[in-house]
């Protein structure tokens, strides 16, 4: 589309449609200007590109499953209205030109799509993309792209994950034709590109999420095709919000906290012949507590223990959203916040006991929200953030205060958004 045709569509409101969907009534004008924005930085980078498209991809908040991925079990996520969107121009000029606000620019040669040793962050992320689609028989010929993102790093909400949904979402668009792959294995080439170009090694909710869109219920016991159900729920009819605050603790020198999570988990799933917790029978590792303890650390055991309750609860989760059982499922998400702090213990390092921002976050809203809410630990935990389902009433409240204790713009209000990665101008 041509780019002036864009920019007027903007301007009167051709678009609104789809960017209400996206953000909601009230972000209308403010995305409408962040868009604009967009636009003329993409046309100070690269004035010689005229036909442009606009493509946006969610971050994600973690709603039931606390750390229950990596032992393949279930998840209850969602996509929010934070996004990273990408103003793009595709050629035939075998390169990738890509500008992220805030950013140095990079360029990705396509002659070569290994593994490049040296290579690092969004360009390491963008070759991976491209190397996965080349593998599903979808070749990339380039584009020329600005991208600017609200998806806050570090917050729990998976910036990387939208960033290669983004990418994934254009490349399976303009060039997937019959051969598109859809939303599910764009998040399996997202994981794909993270784990070998990246180097991290994660899971695939996040990706998974961010490309599906909406409430998403995954089962990952097969992990190479895991049980996706989307589906929709509006916590706003019921006269609720979902607020996320950043208690602003260290994340510096927690990777020991998290790899003893799952190697915990693990140590008693191989007492019973298996790798992951998922392939446990609970009722025989009750039984086996006595024999355990000789092998395996008592924290381990509890943790276990949250893993089998954590995992039916997601389910659960899941079937009262959709059975419009709104109070059963604010009781779920307070027993996981129980379970998270007495079981899997991961409010707060052990090295570190006074540094205790998320109980500290979690104790305020218990105090503000009583039995109206829920509060609960949101991601890896031990610092970071907290997620509570706030009703209405308490919104400014609950927004202010969190805010006055942990900094201003600590506590966020999100809105689920009910899509994943989309073209905006199609």
């Amino acid at each position: 589309m041509e780019l002036e045709t864009v920019i007027g569509n903007i301007a009167n409101n051709t678009f609104s449609s789809v960017l209400s969907k996206l953000y909601g009534e009230y972000e209308l004008d403010r995305q409408k200007k962040r868009y604009l924005a967009a636009i003329k930085s993409f046309q100070e980078l690269y004035p010689n590109d005229t036909d442009i498209r606009i493509f946006s991809a969610s971050g994600r908040t973690e709603i039931g499953g606390n750390h229950t991925d990596h032992q393949h079990g279930c998840v209850l996520a969602a996509a929010v209205h934070m996004d990273t969107i990408g103003v793009v121009s595709f050629h035939k000029e075998g390169v990738i030109r890509v500008k992220s606000e805030g950013y140095k620019a990079f360029s990705v040669s396509l002659s070569d799509l290994s593994v490049q040793r040296d290579e690092k962050g969004s360009a390491a992320i963008v070759r991976g993309v491209v190397a996965g689609f080349y593998k599903k028989g979808i070749k990339v010929d380039g584009f020329d792209l600005y991208c600017t993102s609200d998806v806050l790093s570090g917050s729990g909400i998976s910036s990387s994950a939208a960033f290669e949904t983004l990418i994934g979402t254009m490349i399976d668009s303009y060039y997937g034709g019959e051969k598109a792959v859809g939303a599910v294995e764009i998040a399996k080439i997202g994981q794909f590109s993270e784990n070998v170009y990246f180097g991290k090694q994660s899971g695939l909710m996040d990706q998974m999420v961010s490309s599906v869109g909406g409430l998403v219920a995954i089962d990952f016991h097969d992990t190479e095709n895991p049980t996706i159900d989307s589906f929709q729920y509006d916590f706003e009819k019921e006269g609720y919000c979902i607020c996320l605050t950043d208690t602003k603790g260290s994340h510096a020198n927690l990777t020991d906290d998290y790899v003893a999570i799952r190697t915990e988990m693990e140590s008693v799933a191989k007492e019973f012949g298996a790798s992951f917790l998922r392939d446990v029978d609970e009722t025989a590792f009750y039984e086996k507590i006595p024999e355990l303890r000789k092998v395996c650390s008592d924290r381990a055991l509890v943790r276990a223990a949250h893993f089998f309750a954590e995992n039916k609860r997601a389910i659960q989760e899941a079937e009262a959203l959709k059975k419009g059982d709104f109070k059963g499922f604010l009781e779920l998400v307070r027993e996981s916040g129980e379970s998270s702090a007495t079981l899997l213990q991961n409010l707060y390092p052990c090295h570190s006991p006074g540094k205790q921002e998320i109980p500290l976050a979690l104790m305020l809203s218990q105090r503000i929200l009583g039995d109206c809410g829920a509060a609960r630990v949101h991601g890896g935990g031990f610092a970071g953030t907290i997620q509570a389902i706030v009703p209405f009433d308490k919104r400014e409240t609950y927004i202010k205060e969190m805010s006055r204790i942990f900094g201003e713009g600590a506590c966020i209000e999100l809105r689920i958004r009910p899509v994943g990665g989309v073209e905006v101008t199609k």
